[in-house]
């Protein structure tokens, strides 16, 4: 990830991005680690989720960004380390290695993903999750607009094809695993308030192509995605929006 990010930008869905996070933790069967690491901890509430799960581990939050890593410092009991996510390696063989919504910024899964695994004891678990959002409207529209003249000198700042479908995980992660669960899941999300799609993306997706882009063209760039958003995600005749989103997660024990 480059750029820089605005933690209070992306904790306005809070509620929304948690679930996951959530969802995956609960599938992750540990009853009492020692070390538990968090990669791409952002501002923390979901380190914070760790940390109160195993009171009795060492938790340590991961992030690139100092910005967030600044917001997370706040909550105590925790420690907070700054690292490129490409290169971290684990100070020892983990217990639990965790990551909810970072690895789809990162390239070379293939090499990154085991290298991730080999990260943790054995019989400790490796537990991701990640947006595959680039295959619905949201990011179509925008890999469409960056397309177009005035703004091609924006696709460098795109990433279409972030996140693998399941099965090439399980390829890369099946021979160092005793055990190992990928699914996907398509969450729901009822959004509410004005452009409310446009503001989903601003704290995601989005960041990277505006950083790239000079202030004084965002307004003209923001209202022509902004309309595309609204037809392909209108308010219902409640008001609230429907917002589709994929996610891929992976649970993989290691032997």
């Amino acid at each position: 990830m480059t750029g820089t990010w605005d933690p209070n930008l992306y904790l306005k869905f809070t509620d929304h991005r948690l679930r996951p996070a959530v969802d995956l933790l609960a599938r992750v069967p540990v009853p009492t680690p020692r070390t538990v690491y968090d990669l791409g901890c952002g501002p923390g509430n979901v380190t914070r989720l760790l940390a109160e799960r195993w009171p009795k581990a060492k938790v340590v939050g991961v992030d690139g960004s100092p910005e967030m890593l600044a917001k997370a410092r706040a909550i105590s009991g925790i420690t907070w380390q700054q690292a490129d996510l490409a290169r971290w390696r684990a100070d020892g063989p983990a217990d639990v290695v965790y990551s909810n919504a970072a690895f789809h910024w990162l390239d070379d899964h293939e090499r990154l993903f085991p290298h991730l695994l080999s990260q943790v004891a054995p019989g400790g678990f490796l537990a991701i999750q990640m947006p595959r959002q680039h295959l619905n409207p949201t990011h179509q529209i925008l890999f469409q607009l960056v397309r177009e003249k005035p703004w091609t000198s924006l696709l460098s700042a795109i990433r279409e094809n972030p996140a693998h479908e399941p099965g090439r995980y399980y390829e890369w992660l099946a021979p160092q695993a005793a055990m190992l669960d990928i699914w996907e899941t398509e969450y729901m999300h009822v959004l509410e308030g004005k452009d409310p799609v446009l503001n989903w993306v601003m704290g995601s997706v989005l960041r990277p192509v505006l950083d790239h882009l000079e202030p004084a063209r965002h307004a003209e760039f923001l209202r022509l995605y902004g309309e595309r958003l609204l037809a392909a995600y209108p308010a219902r005749a409640d008001g609230k929006t429907l917002l589709p989103f994929l996610r891929v997660f992976m649970v993989a024990q290691r032997k």
